[in-house]
């Protein structure tokens, strides 16, 4: 483990194997230790780099949450990878994670070999839909710095997109639990305010300008994020879908295997992997 500074934040980035780079981004209330099975699998082909997102894990919190917001985020990543000569890396990112990506992808293609995104948005095209998401994000992260973090996560829980993820095997369930009760009130807010999708500048009219080889993961029982996963292929040139059968939002979660094997499938494809 190290800690990286990038414009006094600090970066929590952990290693793995050997060969070409592979970096792996985390959803909301995740952390780099959040990809467990998958990052050891993936490590037997590649050097696998997993970081905190700002105000996840063991990275900083900015004090202010614009420092967190998706495109800094990504400028960060970038440097990262650079300065470790880590670039282009393959990069695999999930919900938050994935709309990181996806900035890396329009805003810096220097970076990147391949891009696997699961559960992607392109963010909140209308602008009044926009200030509404902010404002209920600003809301969430209020309830959460003065109710704490348990409650919080009670909640989160209980939103409709996650409503597949009761069906985990009690081991990964209380593990998932237990890592989302793992994360700073401050932290989690500054997220929420800062890199929410109403925060995030859209990237629609940028996705036909993407050239990455591209892979786009849903589940088919995520209805809202299956269709926010379709527009980003579809705007995406020669992007590929795979919806995967009898998993919600989180499908390296829900059906982990089949979610191991369609990335490394995918990203052997790439010629000098």
């Amino acid at each position: 483990m190290s800690g990286i500074i990038v414009d006094d934040l600090r970066w929590e980035v952990r290693t793995r194997g050997a060969g070409k780079p592979l970096l792996l981004l985390h959803g909301f209330m995740g952390r780099g230790t959040s990809w467990a099975a998958h990052a050891t699998a993936f490590g037997r082909h590649f050097r696998v780099i997993a970081v905190d997102l700002p105000g996840h894990g063991r990275s900083g919190i900015p004090r202010d949450p614009a420092r967190a917001s998706v495109e800094r985020t990504a400028d960060d990543l970038a440097t990262i990878l650079h300065r470790a000569g880590s670039a282009p890396a393959h990069v695999v990112g999930y919900s938050l994670g994935a709309r990181v990506a996806l900035r890396l992808a329009v805003a810096r293609p220097d970076a990147l070999r391949r891009l696997v995104l699961e559960s992607p948005s392109a963010g909140i095209a209308a602008e009044a839909e926009r200030v509404a998401r902010r404002a209920a994000d600003a809301d969430r992260a209020a309830r959460l710095e003065r109710d704490g973090i348990e409650a919080f996560v009670d909640e989160w829980e209980r939103e409709p997109v996650f409503a597949s993820l009761t069906g985990l095997p009690p081991t990964r369930a209380s593990r998932l639990r237990s890592e989302r009760l793992r994360n700073r009130p401050v932290g989690l807010a500054a997220s929420l305010c800062g890199s929410g999708q109403g925060s995030m500048v859209p990237l629609h009219e940028r996705l036909a300008g993407i050239r990455t080889p591209t892979l786009v993961i849903a589940g088919a029982m995520d209805p809202t994020g299956r269709a926010r996963a379709e527009v980003v292929a579809a705007g995406i040139p020669g992007a590929r879908l795979e919806i995967v059968p009898g998993a919600g939002h989180a499908p390296h979660l829900e059906a982990p295997r089949l979610f191991r094997s369609l990335v490394l499938d995918f990203l052997k494809e790439d010629p000098v992997a």
